[in-house]
């Protein structure tokens, strides 16, 4: 089961590091591009902004996937950090499945926003580019943090330690000086 989801895990990394670091580099080259017409040329790129837009989109619900990965999303630890072990991986446990039912839940009522989105062909208002492609990348990213959490839900069930992900155990360090 571990070496399943191992498999899992790392497909699905592969996937996050490539939509994210792609989105972001095209951001980066579309601002620049935008910048040297505006000051070299006096002209902007008509589509910039909504093309950054989009690209942000896709960094949020991915990116959002990819913390939840790396064991990097927000935690409320005050309490917490008081209790036992045992006391913790019980709510770390619940958390994680509790979590992940509520982003299957909302990915699947964005995936019907989406497909109303496909009915209604709303196109976007500079490219004239059907929103729903690129806001499909909503349930998408929302469905991969919820598997994140669902694996993460299956290695505190099968293991000792209390696992924030796949790859991310409670109290390990991360190799930058710090512990998570």
């Amino acid at each position: 089961m571990k070496n399943v989801l191992r498999k899992v895990s790392r497909i699905s990394e592969r996937i996050e590091e490539f939509i994210v670091c792609f989105s972001i580099v095209l951001i980066m080259l579309n601002s620049t591009a935008n910048a040297m017409g505006r000051y070299f040329f006096g002209k902007s790129i008509f589509f910039s902004e909504e093309l950054n837009q989009f690209l942000i989109v896709s960094v949020t619900f991915i990116g959002f996937a990819y913390a939840v990965r790396k064991g990097r999303n927000i935690r409320m630890t005050a309490v917490y950090d008081s209790l036992g072990h045992r006391s913790r991986k019980v709510i770390t446990t619940a958390i994680s499945i509790t979590t992940a039912m509520l982003l299957f839940y909302l990915a699947y009522k964005a995936f019907f926003y989406v497909q109303e989105l496909k009915d209604i062909n709303r196109l976007s208002p500079a490219l004239e580019f059907p929103v729903y492609i690129i806001y499909s990348i909503i349930p998408i990213g929302l469905a991969m943090a919820g598997l994140q959490y669902l694996i993460s839900f299956v290695m505190n069930l099968l293991h000792r330690e209390i696992h924030l992900s796949h790859d991310v155990i409670e109290g390990a360090t991360t190799g930058l000086g710090d512990s998570i």
